[in-house]
């Protein structure tokens, strides 16, 4: 089973930004070492707790770091953002690390309604344009625009030997539709999702026109886990991210990710608690043979090429452990 990384960059309420994001570089380097297919960083913009507002700086850092292990966006918040200056960005890091780059798309906020506004007057608009922005983008990254197209002569530049993959990440059918349309891979994000996943995918698949004659239809399955040498163990450290969830939906949780001593003391409401029960339905969560089970489970209903795990834990070293531990399933 091919297995890759989604990285928000978790703060936990004993760290400061600097070092959450060199726990983002260690985590990086230890799926590099485990043998682990991608990994990707988030952005998201002014949310308390997660560290990551700006993904290719911090690329351009864990590629530095890093040798072999393929790396990106998960995403670039395309509205945000002219498709010509993304390819230029993503062009560059290929250049300085060739044939490593991945450019997860999405079109998400990423942030409160005040973050997306101070960021762009017209987001709104650009998310109606994102499929006019998807083409652009992959037309710059091709270097395949029509001759009498007004870019036709201008280039992303520097233009790599190896030109980054671009990739559509999304929950919808609007998104599984865009990708395949576009002859894209696609990421479905199942841990953030309300939609029915296995519908969407099958769309995408049934759907999917091959720009390319060795182009075919990609699905990764964006999951959360938590791995322990003990299910009660992975419960236990689970409740951190849990409860953490709960209070950002309640406009807490500005100290970052609670301690498991923190939030053992925390006391749910009726609503809170039937939040938590809804949160581990989607989550896996458990012991290296319980997950492999839940994975390999997932991997066929869904018709995953390859799992990401997206993993927040309070403890950097819990969460390690766990991709430590996946590695090995």
């Amino acid at each position: 089973m091919k297995l890759s990384i989604l990285d928000q960059s978790p703060i936990s309420s004993n760290q400061t930004a600097q070092e959450a994001l060199n726990e983002s570089l260690r985590l990086a380097q230890v799926a590099e070492e485990l043998g682990y297919t991608r990994y990707w960083i988030a952005e998201h913009h002014d949310l308390p707790g997660l560290a990551c507002s700006v993904p290719e700086v911090m690329l351009s850092y864990i590629g530095a770091g890093t040798s072999k292990i393929r790396i990106g966006s998960g995403a670039v918040l395309l509205p945000y953002y002219r498709p010509y200056k993304v390819a230029e960005t993503y062009n560059m890091l290929s250049t300085l690390f060739p044939n490593r780059i991945d450019i997860g798309i999405g079109r998400a906020p990423g942030g409160s309604a005040e973050a997306t506004n101070a960021l762009s007057d017209t987001f709104l608009k650009q998310v109606w344009d994102m499929p006019k922005a998807v083409e652009e983008l992959l037309h710059f990254i091709e270097r395949d625009f029509p001759q009498d197209h007004p870019y036709s002569k201008i280039s992303a530049a520097p233009v790599p030997a190896i030109a980054p993959e671009v990739w559509l990440l999304g929950t919808s059918k609007k998104s599984a539709q865009l990708a395949a349309e576009n002859g894209m891979s696609y990421a479905f994000g199942h841990f953030m999702s309300e939609n029915n996943g296995k519908e969407i995918i099958t769309q995408y698949l049934d759907a999917f026109e091959s720009k390319k004659s060795e182009k075919h239809p990609y699905v990764i399955l964006t999951v959360s886990v938590i791995c322990a040498e003990t299910t009660e163990r992975a419960e236990e450290i689970a409740l951190s991210s849990f409860i953490w969830g709960i209070q950002q939906a309640k406009g807490k949780g500005q100290q970052g990710i609670p301690s498991i001593e923190d939030v053992k003391n925390y006391e749910l409401t009726e609503d809170e608690k039937q939040s938590l029960e809804k949160r581990k339905q989607k989550s896996i969560i458990g012991d290296p043979i319980t997950v492999k089970q839940k994975l390999d489970e997932l991997k066929k209903n869904y018709h995953a090429d390859e799992i990401m795990i997206v993993t927040i834990t309070h403890s950097p070293e819990d969460r390690l452990q766990s991709y430590r531990l996946l590695a090995n399933i």
